[in-house]
């Protein structure tokens, strides 16, 4: 078995978090705590998965092993199982997110324009942190994206409606 290659020029080119520079994990944990249900470490190593992609997945050793030299505020280096536990911690944090925020808006909690209120604080949120570490969406890809979430969260709100209204005729009819 060969050296692995030498991927120092890959790490200098890696210029993502570079606005947190100097920044503690624990200043930067507190941000996202308030922000998010994520972890400065979840959120450090999600990014990183998505960007030291291979056709058999993220690059877990390589992540791992360089993890302080591509993450300012990240201090020491993980093992490829603590890159895959943080990877998953966050998959499954946005997943539960994704369950709640859906819940609330199909058993009729929110109102249509507080949804829309919802989205729009979260979207700030996102590209904010897209802007912290560094990642730029294209103009036309964040205007689908948008898209897509409005046409998602239409035929929510429409669902949410027709089973309320179910749930009202059925109650009326129980009665009698």
């Amino acid at each position: 078995m060969g050296q692995p290659a030498d991927r120092s020029d890959e790490i200098n080119k890696y210029r993502k978090f570079r606005k947190v520079e100097g920044s503690t994990y624990h200043r930067v944990n507190q941000f996202l705590r308030k922000h998010t249900y994520i972890t400065a470490r979840e959120w450090a190593i999600a990014r990183l998965c998505a960007d030291f992609q291979t056709t058999s997945g993220a690059e877990m050793t390589f992540i791992g092993a360089h993890l302080p030299e591509l993450v300012p505020f990240m201090t020491e280096p993980y093992t490829p199982q603590a890159v895959n536990q943080a990877r998953n911690a966050f998959r499954n944090k946005v997943k539960m997110a994704g369950a709640t925020f859906f819940y609330g808006a199909l058993c009729g909690f929110f109102t249509p324009e507080e949804l829309d209120d919802i989205l729009f604080e979260s979207s700030e949120v996102a590209r904010f942190l897209m802007e912290i570490e560094g990642t730029a969406l294209e103009i036309d890809e964040e205007i689908d994206l948008e898209d897509r979430v409005a046409a998602v969260m239409k035929n929510v709100s429409r669902s949410s409606a027709e089973i309320l209204k179910e749930r009202i005729k059925n109650s009326g009819s129980e009665k009698e």
